[in-house]
């Protein structure tokens, strides 16, 4: 099995920004977490963090016959992007996605996620254990 971490805008910046919110543990050890726990399974990890909605959406074109998961962290593009949207739409590959906050309990704008429908699964608000929750359901699948 192989499956594709993206994560987008300001995720570079997790355990330095908002630590209150988003936690104290950097985008690498989040990786480097998710990486040995998917090794056990068996399960190839290939990362990309971008600021970029482009970047991100060409990964997902890309991944297309080569993955069979992706974990999509999306950041702030959840809750406006139509383009990532269609691109999540149209890949044929299952995605879980991440919001390591409870986008619901904050401010009203991020209560409005546009992936929430085309990917299989959403893990919201279980901080960067998210990320291995994500990894668990599409390794199960």
């Amino acid at each position: 099995m192989k499956l594709l971490l993206l994560n987008g805008p300001n995720l570079n910046l997790t355990g330095m920004r908002q630590p209150d919110i988003y936690g104290y543990k950097t985008l690498p050890e989040v990786v480097s977490e998710l990486r040995e726990f998917c090794d056990a399974y068996g399960c190839e990890l290939i990362d990309i963090q971008s600021n970029h909605e482009g970047v991100l959406i060409d990964a997902i074109q890309d991944a297309m016959g080569k993955f069979d998961g992706i974990i999509l962290n999306a950041g702030a593009l959840a809750h406006y992007s139509y383009a990532l949207r269609d691109a999540v739409a149209c890949c044929g590959i299952p995605v879980v996605s991440v919001h390591i906050s409870d986008v619901y309990s904050r401010e009203s704008f991020r209560a409005v996620d546009v992936l929430a429908d085309v990917c299989i699964s959403s893990v919201v608000g279980q901080g960067t254990d998210g990320y291995r929750i994500a990894a668990e359901r599409l390794i199960g699948s």
